[in-house]
């Protein structure tokens, strides 16, 4: 059996008359940037992070860095952020002059502690940017008392968790700006690039739609230098038709998710793994179904490839220990949590159309592993504590 890390071919064949159709009214339009397909879905994403306005873009990483723009953050300023994340978290602070601070994670959630995050915070910070890794929320609550004690702003990268939720709140309604990304391999995926900012803010709206556009609200007059990020028609005709179907297929992934955990505890690998922890009180869309497995992490990634069954590391070096890095100064081991997961993590297949049969596949050449015998072994667990 082939069960790759990801297949799109599902979700495009059950939507293929739809997609072709919503193609062909914006090729029949001829009209392919700021018209209204990217003003409805700018209306409907609003609609669904519960804020109150969305501004469409190119890319998720063009939405993180229209973001800080927005906020002001120029050259000696300060960003509080995640190094375990994809680059694009960190360049987009670095691409303005600015220098990431880098803060370990929390060993459960991977995402950005909020205690460390509250030490690193200086004269210079202007923001914090969490990041809400693999579908599920960071601990906003914490994060927010910490931001507002300090009077700076949040800026959400939720590139990876559109419909994740945290205490009720939607992601992207949690910071002063958040950023979402329509990879195609995201759970709302477009035909290519594009991306999406969303606030509550009128004053910072009517800045993210500026920026965007040169720094030009009237053409050919500049109020200031922006960049060039629209999400075009094609790709907001694509979205409109799968925006629907999101909270579906996140639900199934979801439901992937849980038994995975079921069946792992069934089948018990003669090694360590650790499912995947939940905050209380979080929704979980799990993008990415992430174990982490102490000491055979490599060799399981190379026995499933044998098997036909892909697999993904997310990600492999911390950005702190990034080669473009190393004028920040940081040295492994300053770091410590991020980098053990580094180490230690592997994302299994977990997209809505995965059957059950694969996913009984999947665990059984988990669970066939064969490794050196240890002292003592470790049952497959996931951690009960609460960071609500």
């Amino acid at each position: 059996m082939e069960v790759p890390l990801l297949d799109l071919q599902g979700q495009y064949q059950g939507l293929r008359e739809e997609l072709l159709a919503a193609i062909t009214r914006v090729m029949d339009s001829q009209r392919f940037v700021l018209g209204d397909e990217g003003r409805a879905l700018e209306t409907e994403i609003a609609q669904y992070t519960n804020t109150r306005f969305a501004i469409g873009c190119a890319s998720g990483s063009d939405a993180l860095l229209l973001a800080l723009m927005a906020l002001d953050v120029k050259a000696g300023d300060e960003v509080v952020t995640t190094p375990f994340t994809f680059f694009a978290t960190a360049s987009a602070i670095t691409r303005l002059g600015a220098r990431p601070v880098f803060v370990d994670i929390d060993p459960l959630t991977y995402n950005i502690d909020p205690e460390a995050a509250a030490q690193a915070i200086t004269a210079r910070t202007k923001a914090i940017m969490s990041v809400h890794l693999y579908g599920q929320c960071a601990n906003m609550e914490t994060l927010r008392e910490v931001a507002a004690r300090h009077q700076i702003a949040i800026v959400e990268d939720a590139a990876q968790a559109i419909g994740a939720e945290d205490a009720g709140r939607r992601a992207g309604s949690l910071g002063a700006i958040g950023c979402f990304s329509f990879y195609p391999s995201k759970n709302l995926g477009g035909a290519g690039d594009g991306g999406m900012l969303t606030t509550n803010d009128a004053t910072l709206a009517e800045r993210l739609q500026l920026v965007r556009v040169h720094g030009g609200a009237v053409e050919y007059r500049h109020a200031e230098v922006g960049i060039n990020s629209r999400l075009d028609e094609l790709q907001a005709a694509v979205l409109r038709v799968k925006l629907p179907h999101l909270d579906c297929w996140s639900n199934q992934r979801r439901e992937n998710a849980r038994r995975y955990d079921e069946l792992l505890r069934e089948q018990q690998p003669e090694f360590e793994i650790v499912t995947p922890f939940v905050r209380e009180a979080a929704r979980h869309i799990f993008h990415q179904y992430v174990l982490r497995v102490p000491q055979h992490r490599d060799d399981l990634v190379k026995h499933l490839a044998e098997n036909g069954i892909g697999t993904g590391i997310y990600y492999p070096i911390p950005l702190h220990l990034q080669e473009c890095f190393a004028f920040l100064g940081y040295q492994e081991g300053d770091c410590p949590e991020a980098e053990r997961a580094a180490r230690e993590t592997v994302a299994l297949p977990i997209y809505p159309e995965l059957t059950e049969s694969q996913q009984r596949y999947v665990v059984e050449k988990v669970a066939s592993l064969a490794v050196s015998p240890e002292p003592s072994r470790t049952a497959v667990r996931s951690s009960q504590r609460s960071l609500l």
